[in-house]
């Protein structure tokens, strides 16, 4: 016996409507629709059966049928045998004409009548499923703009904390933190915010917005300055105090092409409603330079620099200004240097040329003092030392001879026994080292760790930790317990740890 139900176009007409409105795939609403059917079927015919029901996709016809399986025997399936959803080969001959064991056999059932009651259930199950996609949907299309700008209408304000509605299709969520020190929203504001993060709850997607982060900054002059939309101007980085001052250094390849000015425009026009967007934000618009004593100069606007000394090993610069320039290049509480710290990426020191004259003295007399007891040397050879460039005994122990040989006064025999003595010095510190770390226990894999310096490693040692192991049992906040956080920031700590268990364990993770 065969039941085939009447052609439904209409049926079809409102699925497709179904899917257009929440803006889900067709087939997840036809799926929705079925399992709502066959859950109908199940409650007519018995729960004990294995129901299903399909959706003609041309002509909206409906078929519902009960599957079984064709076993042996009763007594060969054992405990798993289901009269409910099982049948030998004698009984399945009333459904097929050859079955086999192990094949499935349809018995065609009659399309159950939709009731007050089953209406209501088919409404529930298919609400549930619809919306169960819409929210996949919508996390699916979030989950890839994170980064971009989305526009919304501030819904409710909770302890500080900003609920956005997002067009209608999500909600987005700003903690007070990630707002502008100082701007007040209310219900009912259009406010514009950079999604952060985006996670999965039972609700719907949580949308992470922030108006703080730098990328909030850099995508407001991607929207605003066309050149830089189009990629003939590209940002290097920001750096922002959000509300008070920020910092973008830009830079173009084009030589006819002023990069400063087009991100400004005429009189401010473009950099006026980023910053208006940002609540007043000071912007120092910045020309980037491959060459980092250029760019730091660039980045210390708008104080002028008198002189810049940069170390590339450290990746240190001394700027020196003007007596009457240093409060305008430090900032107010610092935050000019700041900023350009963060937009060069490295550490600058401002002092004006009194400072810095003390600091080389300083540093001088040092390297002398280290020559000489490292050496052995008198002090005329030490300041030949440093006169011709030489910072450390390490440079020394392993330059290539000639250039000591170089050194006017000097000879090959003298040169050969000043690398000698400094690598008979470097030996003794390394002896020394490893004989403290060995008193305190400490494991030589953890002595080599050279992540990190070895006076860190011999605080570690001396707090109990004593192989790499026990380091990296660590989480990164026990770790900043121990060395204290003037001595290691939180992403720091996290990267000592993961690298640690990289060595130790192999384990290895990803770094942003």
């Amino acid at each position: 016996m065969s039941f085939v139900s009447m052609p439904r176009q209409d049926l079809l007409l409102a699925i497709d409507s179904l899917a257009q409105e929440k803006q889900i795939d067709r087939e997840i609403v036809i799926e929705s629709l079925e399992a709502a059917i066959a859950k109908i079927a199940k409650h007519k015919y018995g729960e004990e059966f294995n129901i299903v029901a399909n959706i003609d996709r041309k002509n909206g016809a409906i078929y519902v049928k009960r599957l079984f399986t064709v076993i042996e025997s009763p007594a060969a399936a054992g405990e798993e045998y289901d009269a409910g959803t099982m049948l030998t080969v004698a009984q399945a001959k009333k459904y097929a004409k050859n079955p086999q064991v192990g094949d499935t056999v349809e018995d065609p059932l009659p399309e159950p009548e939709f009731g007050r009651m089953a209406f209501q259930t088919a409404k529930q199950i298919m609400t549930g499923r619809v919306r169960d996609a819409e929210k996949g949907r919508q996390y699916e299309e979030f989950k890839d703009n994170i980064g971009d700008i989305v526009s919304g209408v501030v819904k409710r304000i909770e302890f500080g904390n900003i609920f956005v509605d997002i067009n209608g299709k999500a909600e987005g969520y700003i903690k007070g933190t990630e707002l502008i020190p100082g701007e007040r929203l209310a219900v009912g504001d259009r406010v514009r915010a950079l999604i952060m993060d985006v996670a999965r709850s039972n609700s719907g997607p949580q949308i992470f917005l922030t108006r703080t982060h730098p990328m909030f900054m850099e995508k407001l002059f991607v929207q605003e300055v066309p050149e830089i939309y189009e990629g003939i101007i590209k940002i290097k980085s920001v750096s922002r105090a959000p509300g008070s001052h920020a910092k973008i250094a830009v830079e173009t390849q084009d030589p006819s092409i002023d990069a400063v000015g087009m991100t400004v425009g005429i009189k401010g026009t473009r950099i006026q409603p980023v910053i208006n967007e940002c609540h007043g934000e000071k912007i120092d618009v910045i020309l980037y330079s491959e060459d980092p004593a250029v760019f730091i100069v660039n980045a210390m606007q708008p104080a002028k620099v008198a002189k810049i000394i940069v170390d590339e090993d450290t990746r240190t610069a001394a700027v020196v200004v003007n007596e009457d320039q240093q409060s305008l290049a430090i900032g107010r509480r610092g935050q000019n240097v700041r900023l350009a710290s963060q937009l060069t990426g490295w550490n600058i020191d401002v002092m004006n040329e009194a400072e810095e004259q003390e600091r080389r003295a300083k540093e001088f007399k040092e390297k002398t003092e280290l020559f000489i007891r490292g050496l052995d040397v008198d002090e005329m050879i030490a300041h030949l030392l440093i006169t011709e460039g030489f910072r450390t005994i390490e440079e020394i122990a392993f330059v290539d001879i000639s250039e000591l040989e170089s050194i006017e006064g000097f000879n090959p025999e003298l040169a050969t026994e000043l690398q000698n003595r400094a690598k008979a010095y470097l030996a003794k510190i390394e002896q020394d080292y490893l004989d403290q770390g060995h008193a305190l226990g400490m494991t030589d894999d953890l002595l080599g760790f050279d992540f990190i310096k070895r006076p860190i490693i011999m605080q570690l040692g001396a707090a109990g930790i004593k192989s790499l192991a026990d380091l990296a049992d660590l989480a990164s906040d026990e770790l900043i317990e121990i060395l204290g956080e003037d001595t290691m920031s939180p992403r720091l700590a996290a990267r000592v740890v993961m690298k640690a268990r990289e060595l130790a364990f192999g384990i290895t993770q990803g770094e942003e």
